[in-house]
């Protein structure tokens, strides 16, 4: 969410901003939070006048009872309980415009950085750049499911009639090497100075609206009927709400958090062939790594983020390389995202196995997260969130990747300890 301030001030920034982002439906949005804001600001200015006219009235009531002029302050009273009817239908009106404009901001996107390239959707996503060759084996690399299948690791069949479509279990050595993948990545971030954490899976709807879109929160969140929690779609929802409500001290920024959780996403709407097995599913485990701090900072961090992810990857011998994300294809709340993409050999070509993103000080608005600096002066905080790993995706890049000829599966030096010492998975 947008300083209400910079909107009124620049109205015609943020439209151009909505325009980049291919979003004209939403520019009328702009022209009735500047009405309404003005609404808003008439009425808080006579709620002023009457209260200080009230102020002014309930002393000449005190000063005629103490001179015995109790007639005189019986009249004044009269006109003071006047105020209070008129001031109650103001204050009234004050908090329902408010409430409106709130509502209407938290749907006008986030003004992008001037370095975003403009674009209409995810085709017109900008490759950076590559890190690692690219290899496609003289051999037929077959479907992920059904490399797992050769390990007897995995199976849809009977997580379809347990769950549905959309979930899986695996199993042996694939289930130890998903554990593995998660466990390595979470070593590898406290090596990079991050402290570990494993937040709660659910969280109440202020924190969802805190941290997402309305698009996004329908999109993706799960309800808990009957109560207001909803579990989390990836560990940067909760993350990030644990600071809800806080006020921070500057000298302990950055705050630099790496956290475990399952996720859970509804995925609407049909996929390609591409996407079954377990690229896309309702169910995953996820490391994620949550930055919180100052303005200045935040593209340093950011910077320093998707490289994390980068270097996790080329650890394990996958090929990976880097998408700046057009204006069309960044979430209302975003200030600039990088996606890191993986090779596949199968598909020849790149997908995508994580995103790192800046928010600015949109999340932290709207979740109220500010910093108090040591001359007591408070602001918003910047926030960014990161994948380190998603493992079913993962995985699929790291078998596809690391399959041999003789259909056995090697296991990059780096992740040898975790999997028992094994340097590779013998196919059945």
């Amino acid at each position: 969410m947008i300083d209400l301030k910079f909107l009124r001030s620049y109205p015609d920034v943020v439209k151009e901003n909505i325009k980049k982002k291919f979003q004209e439906h939403k520019l009328p949005l702009v022209d009735e939070v500047i009405e309404l804001d003005a609404k808003a600001r008439a009425v808080q200015t006579e709620a002023d006048e009457l209260r200080s006219n009230r102020n002014k009235l309930s002393k000449q009531i005190g000063a005629l009872m103490g001179q015995g002029k109790k007639e005189e302050a019986e009249k004044i009273k009269t006109q003071v309980n006047d105020f209070a009817g008129r001031l109650a239908e103001l204050e009234k009106q004050e908090s329902e415009l408010n409430a409106k404009i709130t509502e209407i901001m938290m749907k006008i996107p986030n003004i992008v950085d001037a370095s975003v390239p403009v674009g209409k959707d995810d085709s017109e996503n900008v490759e950076v750049q590559r890190y690692g060759e690219p290899v496609v084996p003289n051999f037929e690399i077959p479907y992920h499911t059904d490399i797992m299948a050769r390990f007897d690791g995995i199976d849809l069949d009977a997580a379809g009639r347990v769950a549905g479509n959309g979930f899986y279990y695996l199993m042996g050595d694939i289930a130890r090497l998903h554990s593995s993948v998660i466990a390595y990545a979470r070593d590898f971030m406290i090596d990079r100075g991050f402290t570990y954490c494993i937040p709660p899976f659910m969280i109440r709807s202020d924190v969802v609206t805190g941290v997402m879109s309305f698009e996004e929160m329908d999109a993706m969140m799960y309800k808990i009927e009957g109560e207001d929690l909803y579990l989390i779609g990836t560990s940067e929802h909760s993350m990030i709400g644990k600071f809800i409500n806080t006020i921070i001290q500057e000298k302990e920024l950055p705050k630099t958090l790496t956290s475990y959780s399952p996720c859970f996403r509804k995925e609407k709407g049909a996929h390609g062939i591409e996407e079954r097995g377990v690229y896309r599913i309702h169910q995953f485990e996820k490391q994620e790594m949550i930055v919180v701090c100052k303005p200045e900072e935040s593209m340093l961090w950011f910077e320093k983020l998707w490289q994390n992810t980068v270097d996790l990857f080329r650890s394990l011998d996958i090929p990976v390389r880097t998408l700046e994300c057009c204006t069309g294809d960044l979430a209302d709340l975003k200030v600039k995202s990088i996606d890191v993409e993986a090779w596949s050999p199968r598909q020849k070509k790149y997908f995508e196995v994580g995103s790192c993103s800046n928010l600015g000080d949109a999340q932290a608005r709207r979740l109220k997260i500010r910093v108090q600096d040591e001359n007591k002066n408070k602001y918003f905080a910047h926030t960014l969130n990161n994948t380190v790993v998603a493992p079913p995706r993962m995985l699929i890049a790291f078998l596809e990747n690391n399959l041999m000829e003789n259909g056995n599966v090697k296991i990059p030096k780096a992740l040898q300890p975790y999997m028992g010492g094994k340097v590779e998975l013998i196919a059945k």
